[in-house]
């Protein structure tokens, strides 16, 4: 077809929706002879011909002759993988812009308020992010990572971050010179300091990076000393300090093929031994609390006894001999006797004393050994984590039972209690006053209590990967979903979680009603729920295809609701009842794979989509769900919000090289002044907005440990909220130094004394905003900008109007 047939045909109303689908099909295969012409063009230049181009093409567009090249001689090629903004053209009578994604060319339409795009500056925004709160703990798969320190501080880990966690004041200070999963944790025998061990990682491109362990000051946060870096592989699996020389010496186990043990003067950074250990798990290593010459390690089948002499490290086995060799040893403390107590997988506490040694089984000339002198049975399952008390007695945690048990000495049962069910087995146990305990759990909570009262959690968190997060309208209110079928309504402000509901499958996206009354969750079999936000009840329960939901909003007025699915569809429902009712009104037809973001009109007419394969398209949803087909009309719409990944305003968070998936999400915020980027690479990105030109600059923030999967500013723009994939970890950071200027939309269209078209005008001619042509004086000026106000408010400076310039 040529454009004049398509015109034609798209004039007729017998076949709209077919036809746009085939005018996109047939914009596609034009942006792929572009780049195939853009790829001709860099070959001339490396010709060397470019010198004889470039004038001519100057030329040409002096002369009006629009239909050249796009600049070719300016264009070059990049891999199919990467990321660039490539092409400025003109197109139907306005500007463009083409950014190619593996390989595809996806056209951006510069809106009319911005006359010279090459001109324009992206600067970082005006606010920075600080860490607030950490929701969640790392129990599922860590052991002896909860202390209680001197300074009423417990001290644990999740993601990237060491939380230490003040239980009666409830406030958090974290240290965050980690750069990927925490795994292990020790405290010093002055209660002070601290050493923290992390997994490797990777790069952005895949390498690995190198671990390390940190030893630190938990009152300062100031890191102390950093050892091991290029000689851990992996991770640090386990790490302790000696006890018996006031904490000189620092034993550490990677997580290498061969589980390298290695001893450290750690505050001069010297190792003295280093030795091979075993090809099997290791769960827990420890000094003798006499001896610092001696280790003993525990995990998968074995237990070792190790001497320190002269630079070498010697091991001995411990033998089970007639007692049933365990699949694990998970633990083990040293009583006051000396001797050691080890936890396993059959539910049993053994006793090991050191013994004479069997020489018909060893061989002439073999020393003492430890060998086990006593058998206790303990728990239904395995026993997860033993605790010394001051006095002797010993606590012990069960897996499979759930209980702690207290035991005299002489592993005389005591007292013992159940942990709820929904919490989880007991991972760890710290003490704090001899009657009262901490106990983490292997569902990610802490709890704390006494076994006269009971215990409840003090920290909470999901336990599996999370996607979907929304924040509520008018209150410091937000919900999490994931892949634990959990839905958790948390307050921000009390930094709690209020309610917990399990839903039947996989909640991977949601959000609120405006009216903050109820909130949809979209689940992983194209079902979704709304449940009532004080009766903790389903009120809806519907379902749209038999695939995976990923994008669950309300229209700004909350009469329509729009769910996008994998199924490529994005169905549209009518609203009433305050959110309790839904009735279909249609379906939005046209993507070519799976819906991934979407985002309404301030109007509540029209609804901006994204797709698994770039594509952004428009659709007219009061006029019954078409596609636009002239997405250049939708150039100056403005948008009730703004999550969709791909668009003009947003074009420069996409950095030079990244893949088509390497960003999961972002948010812009209700000032519209900035916008938040969750990535692939465990970051949380801060640009300014709008943002629309390659290479713009942004606050780059860690301590997720995984992919970042989502972004929510919440509702005053106080705080942001991102949400951790794998890490399970929800991070609440603090919005910080906005600009004085910086007011939500609402308020500047509520004063008469400012621009009413938009809060940030693109240009400036003649004292005018370009926008609405009424008159500016120039009042101030910063670094970023032109600080422009009405000349008939000069006295009303807070009601003002910046107009940025370029």
């Amino acid at each position: 077809f040529t454009f004049s047939q398509i015109n034609l045909i798209t004039n007729s109303t017998e076949f709209p929706d077919r036809l746009s689908l085939m005018e996109v099909r047939l914009q596609a295969q034009e942006d792929e002879i572009t780049l195939l012409k853009s790829s001709l063009a860099d070959a001339l230049r490396k010709l060397r011909l470019h010198d004889q181009q470039i004038p001519l093409l100057k030329q040409q567009l002096i002369a009006g002759k629009r239909n050249s090249l796009f600049h070719c001689a300016n264009i070059k090629i990049f891999p199919p993988t990467t990321i660039r903004t490539l092409q400025k053209q003109l197109s139907k009578g306005s500007q463009s812009i083409k950014m190619f994604i593996r390989g595809r060319p996806i056209t951006m339409y510069i809106p009319s308020n911005i006359l010279n795009y090459e001109e324009l500056r992206m600067d970082l925004p005006l606010q920075k992010l600080d860490l607030d709160w950490v929701y969640g703990y790392r129990g599922r798969d860590c052991r002896a990572n909860l202390y209680l320190l001197p300074s009423g501080e417990a001290v644990y880990f999740i993601a990237c971050v060491v939380v230490l966690y003040h239980i009666r004041n409830q406030t958090q200070r974290h240290y965050q010179k980690h750069t990927d999963c925490v795994r292990c944790l020790a405290i010093h025998p002055d209660k002070v300091r601290v050493a923290s061990g992390q997994t490797a990682g990777v790069d952005k491109d895949g390498k690995p990076l190198q671990p390390f362990v940190h030893i630190w000051d938990s009152k300062t946060l100031v890191t102390l000393q950093q050892i091991g870096l290029g000689t851990f592989e992996r991770g640090v699996g386990a790490l302790t300090f000696s006890s018996s020389d006031a904490g000189t010496l620092l034993c550490v186990i990677d997580d290498s093929n061969e589980h390298m043990l290695s001893v450290w003067d750690w505050n001069k950074n010297i190792k003295h031994v280093e030795v091979k250990s075993t090809n099997e798990a290791i769960l827990a290593v420890d000094f003798s609390p006499t001896d610092t010459n001696n280790i003993i390690s525990c995990g998968k089948s074995h237990v070792y006894f190790w001497t320190m002499s002269t630079g070498t490290l010697t091991k001995k086995q411990g033998i089970f001999g007639k007692y049933k060799k365990p699949k694990f040893v998970l633990c083990f403390v040293f009583s006051l006797t000396g001797d050691v107590l080890t936890g396993d997988s059959e539910g049993n506490i053994l006793t090991w004393g050191k013994s004479a040694a069997d020489t018909k089984t060893l061989g002439k000339g073999a020393k003492e050994t430890f060998q086990i002198m006593k058998q206790t049975r303990a728990h239904e399952g395995s026993v997860f984590a033993m605790c010394v008390l001051q006095g002797g007695a010993i606590l012990s945690g069960g897996g499979k039972d759930r209980k702690v048990i207290r035991w005299s000495a002489d592993l005389a049962p005591e007292r013992e209690c159940e942990i709820p069910e929904k919490f989880g087995a007991v991972r760890t146990i710290a003490d704090v006053d001899g009657e009262e305990l901490l106990v983490g759990t292997t569902r990610n909570a802490i709890l704390r209590g006494t076994f006269s009262d009971g215990f409840v959690a003090i920290v909470q968190g999901h336990v599996d990967e999370m996607w979907g997060l929304a924040t509520h309208p008018t209150q410091n209110i937000f919900i999490s979903c994931g892949n634990d079928r959990q839905v958790c309504v948390w307050n921000a402000e009390d930094h709690k979680l209020d309610w917990c509901t399990t839903l039947e499958e996989s909640g991977l996206c949601a959000d609120f009603s405006p009216n903050g009354a109820v909130v949809s969750v979209g689940l992983s079999t194209g079902r979704w729920v709304v449940l009532d936000l004080q009766t903790k009840e389903v009120v809806s329960d519907l379902t749209d295809g038999n695939e995976q939901l990923s994008v669950m909003r309300y229209s700004p007025d909350g009469s329509f609701l729009a769910v996008g699915s994998h199924d490529n569809l994005i169905y549209i429902y009518n609203v009433t009842e305050g959110g309790r009712r839904y009735t279909r009104f249609g379906k939005c037809t046209g993507h070519s794979s799976f819906i991934t973001h979407l985002d309404w009109s301030k109007d509540g007419k029209y609804i901006m989509s994204n797709s698994g394969d770039y594509e952004i398209l428009y659709w007219d949803v009061a006029s019954g769900c078409k596609l636009l087909r002239n997405r250049f009309e939708s150039k100056d719409r403005e948008w009730a919000s703004y999550t969709c990944v791909l668009g003009f305003h947003v074009m420069g968070v996409w950095l030079e090289g990244s893949d088509g998936t390497d960003i999961n999400a972002l948010c812009r915020s209700h000032s519209e002044s900035m916008v938040a980027v969750a990535d692939d690479f465990c970051k949380v990105h801060l640009f300014q907005y709008p943002c629309p030109k390659p290479k713009a600059p942004s606050y780059k923030y860690e301590g997720h440990g995984s992919h970042v999967t989502n972004v929510r500013f919440t509702h005053n723009d106080s705080h942001l909220l991102s949400m951790g994939g794998k890490d399970t970890c929800i991070l609440q950071w603090r919005v910080k130094g906005a600009a004085p200027g910086d007011h939500s939309k609402e308020h500047l269209a509520s004063s008469s004394s400012v621009c009413s078209s938009s809060t940030f005008c693109y240009g400036q001619q003649d004292n005018q905003c370009f926008i609405c042509n009424q008159e500016y004086v120039l009042c101030s000026k910063t670094s970023k900008s032109l600080v422009f106000y009405r000349s008939s408010q000069l006295l009303q400076l807070v009601k003002q109007c910046e107009i940025v310039l370029f």
